[in-house]
């Protein structure tokens, strides 16, 4: 079995979308009809995340954590607990390839680092062509690549378990798993053909992530340009 985890908090509006390509990537032919499950884990949400998610086919896990790395660990675990031989995590804003599991699988590695892509920068308004610039100019989507993103992140079961599964932090759990992998000695791929789509919303949920990455950058130019920034959307 082939388990896929996406956290969520609060994530009504792209949850439905993100199940249904996380499901989409589960029928592949070339996975010959092996059983996938997705979990979509609640981490102390109060929207209807939970019913939207159940309704495009995934299992839902309800915790008060408000802890990405804790929400990514306990889902980890209840797959474990269903006999997952690999793990896929991905984030509740991304969308996922339909060969996205395929590809993970192919590299025949422990681990896989896949990179991101993002092709709608709307959210940031007059500054949505200044930072697809800067992610196109300074981003390597390629092969060899050395990103680590939540979004984009699959491992076996095996190799997890040794390397002692995600931390609870609230931010750069998945850096943070890796490096214990590379610990661990597993072989990790570091690839650009698992693809995933992530949103560059303005609403950063995760401190220290992709959403505050981009929040940085455009502060910094706006900063050189001696112009206030624009207040943020609490989570």
């Amino acid at each position: 079995m082939i388990g896929i985890v996406i956290p969520a908090h609060n994530e009504e509006e792209s949850i439905g979308a993100c199940v249904l390509a996380a499901m989409r990537a589960g029928t592949h032919t070339a996975l010959a009809g092996e059983h996938v499950v997705v979990c979509v884990v609640l981490d102390h949400c109060r929207d209807r995340t939970a019913s939207i998610a159940q309704a495009a086919g995934a299992l839902t896990l309800s915790v008060e954590l408000s802890n990405v790395g804790a929400a990514r660990a306990a889902g980890a675990t209840a797959l474990l607990a269903m006999n997952a031989r690999w793990l896929a995590f991905t984030d509740a804003d991304t969308l996922v390839s339909p060969s996205w599991l395929v590809d993970q699988l192919s590299l025949q590695a422990d681990a896989v680092c896949g990179s991101i892509g993002v092709d709608d920068w709307t959210p940031h308004g007059i500054h949505a062509a200044s930072l697809a610039a800067h992610f196109r100019d300074t981003y390597s989507d390629c092969e060899g690549h050395r990103h680590i993103h939540g979004a984009n992140l699959g491992v076996a079961a095996d190799a997890y378990l040794r390397a002692g599964g995600f931390a609870p932090l609230a931010c750069s759990e998945d850096v943070a798993l890796v490096q214990a992998l590379e610990r661990s000695g597993a072989r990790i791929a570091w690839s650009a053909l698992p693809r995933v789509v992530t949103s560059a919303r303005a609403d950063a949920r995760a401190r220290g992530g992709f959403g505050d990455t981009l929040l940085a950058v455009t502060a910094a130019r706006l900063a050189a340009l001696a112009i206030p920034m624009p207040p943020t959307v609490p989570a």
